[in-house]
């Protein structure tokens, strides 16, 4: 039987920088990738926040534009623009292909065409099996650790690390590639858009529109299952008004259309089995106030990295290290953030008054974004201030 000291299941950001990471460090690494292309079918704005290039050390021939303006519609439609930054935007076929390149570089193994299909313990080994798609056969490999990072595909039903509520949290997501015959107008490039609002449906719905070199990304989401007919006149009509601001004197030359299951829901209870890990999406490391989980994703591998390189002779140590560190820097602030969105779906005015507060309060879309560095009593007492002040106001 083949084997491996680290097999990592998906090879988005969370698979693609665990793999670079730990074969970095000399650890033999082995990525099962299920599509034939890196990244080409994730349905995702790929929005990336400041500092990212850096801190992961990617090229910044990625990066599409720097935006320093994030614009929050409310439920009535009207914008809220905060400065910060900047972001940057990228695709995912380029963030993930890049990471997925660098790996191979550092001399980790990537397959594409292996989907998952079972996870059995043989003894002492960890036993994953896998269908090779491009040979139509079944193989099997025995590996010492595990890194599940297969986005919100990662179900495990039949498994330790299986999660009841999964599927609560799983959004239907429909996005367009604009592709315009001439530039929109120049805000455009410097600004990522996320629209909260309750659709024709009466479901809250939120979307976005994130500009790209050659095209638009406009898209929306749904928690839950939508029908395809309303889901996509959901995404027309938002469609209409952001071209009616941002590009009405443009013809569209092409539009791509893409649909795929993202996750929105309350972060796993349970990140680590035996030497087996859970990272990014597959975790539920995902914001659900924005849908934000390319840097939670990306910093999950570099830690499963850095805990096997830990205790590198004893990977259920590492698993537990793992876990416990994505919980101390994720968990409770990924759990906090999905209570808040409850609360403000619950009265949609209260978007409202939640991104005036941020509009006009200097400084607290920094400390609420902050990640590098820890927060001052100064930093803890605004917060707590701000807080209160939107508990009256939402009241």
């Amino acid at each position: 039987m083949e084997t491996a000291e680290l097999v990592i299941v998906g090879c988005g950001p969370a698979g693609a920088t665990a793999a670079r990471e730990a074969a970095r460090a000399g650890i033999h690494s082995l990525v099962l990738e299920k599509d034939a292309i890196v990244g080409e079918k994730r349905v995702c704005a790929a929005g990336l926040r400041p500092g990212f290039c850096n801190e992961f050390e990617l090229p910044r021939e990625i990066v599409h534009f720097d935006t320093p303006r994030l614009a929050l519609f409310d439920a009535s439609g009207e914008e809220h623009v905060l400065t910060f930054g900047p972001g940057h935007t990228s695709t995912r076929e380029e963030l993930d292909g890049t990471i997925a390149r660098l790996a191979r570089e550092e001399g980790a193994e990537i397959r594409t065409h292996a989907l998952f299909r079972e996870l059995t313990r043989d003894g002492g080994r960890l036993v994953l099996e896998y269908a090779d798609l491009h040979e139509g056969a079944r193989k099997r490999i025995a590996a010492r650790a595990i890194f599940f990072a297969q986005g919100a595909t990662a179900v495990l039903d039949r498994s330790p690390l299986r999660y009841a509520q999964w599927r609560d949290g799983l959004m239907t997501t429909l996005q367009y590639r604009i592709y315009l015959d001439r530039p929109a107008i120049p805000v455009t490039y410097e600004t990522l858009e996320m629209h909260y609002y309750v659709g024709r449906s009466g479901r809250q719905i939120v979307g976005w529109m994130f500009p790209k070199k050659d095209h638009l990304a406009i898209g929306l989401g749904v928690i839950g299952k939508m029908e395809g007919t309303a889901l996509r006149t959901e995404l027309d009509a938002l469609t209409e008004r952001i071209a009616a601001r941002l590009y009405p004197h443009c013809g569209v030359t092409r539009q791509k259309v893409e649909g795929h299951l993202l996750y929105m829901g309350a972060p796993r209870p349970v990140l680590s089995a035996d030497a087996v890990m859970l990272g990014g999406t597959a975790a539920g490391l995902v914001d659900a106030t924005n849908g934000e989980g390319i840097y939670e994703a990306a910093m999950s591998g570099r830690l499963a990295a850095e805990a096997l390189l830990a205790h590198r002779d004893d990977p259920p140590r590492a698993a537990r290290r793992y876990a416990n560190g994505v919980k101390r820097r994720f968990v409770g602030k990924l759990r906090r953030r999905l209570k808040l969105m409850h609360f403000l779906e619950r009265e949609p005015q209260r978007f409202g008054i939640l991104f005036e507060q941020l509009a006009t309060t200097p400084g607290l879309p920094q400390i609420l974004h902050g990640e590098t560095r820890p927060r001052t009593l100064r930093d803890r007492a605004i917060l707590y201030a701000q807080m209160l002040k939107f508990l009256y106001k939402a009241a």
